[in-house]
């Protein structure tokens, strides 16, 4: 038995064809991976496209029983009594006492007026008054006498009583003449002007040696007093808003010249009328002015404390959504799809607005709702539940 050996040649090429058969597989290995991977990606990159297609929203919850929030509305301080001071008398200003900024009281002179007019016209009718209470005198005398004389029968009844009659009359005319020099002294006592109740000058419109012509207003006014140390302030009032207006309310309200810090008003009156023109009630309101701190004819930023509206759902403004199928908002139903709903506002705050009807507490509204919207699109949540309509 021979044996013969495997020629060298061979075992080379056989494992070559190994290598090969190796390397084959090796590169369908890369080839499938390759494809497998890039496969991985597209279906990633198509989830993420179509992720990103759908709108993301956030969503508010609307607030219940939410304060009323503020009402600020500008408005007027007023003195609570103010009298401008005309002259009841003509002549001449004799002299003045005090000048705007100073204090009186009531019954205080402010000025005093010449009049040499009103002086002579008195002193004239002193003198009627003294005439006539002497003719008086004679005609009581003379009746007197007559009446004697009727006694012994030396004179008529009818001669008695022509002078009974006389004296009757000069009695009349020294009345009339007393009224008169009455009239005069009343007159007489209106050259000295007097404050009609405590407060502060706030004008003085005359001065020494002016003439001064007794007007009942025509005529420029001497002074003006007000009383400052309560004021009253106006305030119109929306139409919508007039209700909640009640006596013995209170507001706040500040003014320019004393920044950060508020005041107090009362509310003491109501015009219980709507003004055509403004479509605004008139409410009067009382402030305590101690320190004389606010000035008449001041402006004021007014704050009223509004109640809550019952039922209503407070929701942002910005949630709002006016197109031409009217007022309404977007809700975010249980499967994130869109559900539209027309609203009605009970009450515009502002930043807020409070929703009368069209809306449940349970909704969820988008808040800024996106551009393109449409009723059924399906929607991302951003954090839902989370963000909820502020109250006040």
């Amino acid at each position: 038995m021979s044996y013969e050996p495997t020629p060298r040649a061979a075992l080379p090429q056989r494992q070559l064809s190994f290598a090969a058969i190796v390397g084959g597989l090796l590169a369908i290995i890369i080839v499938v991976g390759g494809i497998a991977l890039r496969l991985e990606d597209e279906h990633q990159l198509k989830d993420w496209t179509e992720t990103q297609a759908i709108p993301s929203v956030n969503v508010v919850v609307p607030a219940k029983e939410a304060p009323g929030g503020l009402l600020a509305l500008p408005g007027r301080l007023e003195a609570f009594d103010s009298a401008p001071i005309y002259a009841r008398v003509s002549g001449y200003l004799k002299s003045w006492r005090v000048d705007i900024g100073s204090q009186v009281k009531a019954g205080e002179e402010l000025a005093v007026i010449d009049t040499p007019e009103l002086d002579q016209q008195l002193n004239q009718a002193k003198a009627d008054l003294s005439s006539a209470k002497a003719d008086a005198a004679l005609a009581k005398t003379t009746a007197d006498r007559w009446q004697g004389l009727l006694d012994s029968d030396s004179v008529s009844r009818q001669e008695v009583d022509d002078r009974t009659q006389n004296y009757v009359a000069k009695q009349a005319r020294v009345a009339a003449a007393q009224a008169n020099v009455d009239r005069l002294v009343a007159t007489k006592s209106f050259a000295r002007i007097v404050a009609p109740f405590n407060g502060v000058i706030t004008a003085r419109d005359t001065d020494v040696g002016a003439l001064i012509n007794a007007g009942g207003g025509a005529g420029p006014q001497l002074f003006s007093v007000s009383s400052v140390d309560k004021l009253r302030l106006y305030v119109h009032v929306p139409q919508e808003d007039a209700p909640v207006m009640k006596s013995g309310g209170t507001a706040t309200f500040t003014v320019p010249e004393y920044p950060g810090k508020s005041f107090m008003a009362t509310v003491v009156g109501l015009a219980d009328s709507v003004n055509a023109a403004s479509g605004t009630t008139l409410v009067q309101l009382l402030v305590d002015n101690p320190g004389h701190l606010l000035l008449p004819g001041g402006f004021v930023n007014l704050h009223f404390v509004l109640p809550a509206r019952a039922g209503a759902l407070r929701v942002p403004a910005s949630a709002l959504i006016f197109d031409n199928k009217g007022l309404r908002l977007a809700t975010v139903d249980g499967r994130d799809t869109i559900r539209f709903k027309s609203v009605a506002i009970l009450q515009d705050l502002g930043n807020e607005v409070d929703i009368g009807s069209g809306l449940a507490d349970s909704d969820r509204v988008i808040d800024t709702p996106p551009d393109g919207l449409v009723e059924g699109d399906h929607v991302q949540v951003i954090s839902p539940g989370t963000k909820v309509a502020k109250h006040g």
